[in-house]
């Protein structure tokens, strides 16, 4: 584990002020966060607008959302907080860069997931993270490597 344990009131800050909206935020808790490493949690409604579509009487969720809800966490919510460490004024936008996923098993309406996040490196406003989506059964949903990059818009 990394220093700099945030706070309650610290993730309750980094977590309103995570750019991702409803419909499309994928972080209901943050329930770890230091300087090196994340762990998040989403519940996947069965309402999901996505759901209509991937796929009619037998939904699945996306591998493409998998990799939004890891992102938001391992990527957007540890960089956030990063820079609130650095003391600089968040003035970016966080625009995902590169992936590596593997995906190993699915995602069903209603699955509660917990995110690992852990940081490999932060340079130049650039933050890469190896991640990890489980189930609440304990399997890997899916893992891999993200990266994201802070950018005014």
């Amino acid at each position: 584990m990394g220093v700099n344990s945030a706070s309650p009131e610290m993730i309750e800050k980094v977590l309103g002020i995570l750019p991702q909206q409803s419909p499309f935020r994928y972080v209901d808790e943050i329930t770890e966060l230091d300087d090196s490493h994340i762990i998040g949690r989403y519940r996947f409604k069965e309402d999901e607008f996505f759901y209509k579509g991937h796929f009619p009487g037998n939904p699945v969720t996306p591998g493409v959302i998998l990799i939004e809800t890891m992102a938001q966490i391992a990527i957007v919510a540890q960089g956030l907080y990063i820079l609130m460490l650095e003391n600089q004024k968040i003035e970016l936008t966080t625009l995902f860069t590169e992936c590596e996923i593997e995906f190993n098993a699915p995602v069903m309406p209603g699955d509660l997931v917990t995110v690992y996040g852990e940081k490999i490196y932060n340079r130049r406003n650039k933050l890469k993270a190896k991640a990890r989506l489980e189930l609440e059964d304990g399997r890997i949903a899916a893992e891999g490597t993200l990266a994201g990059v802070g950018v005014k818009l």
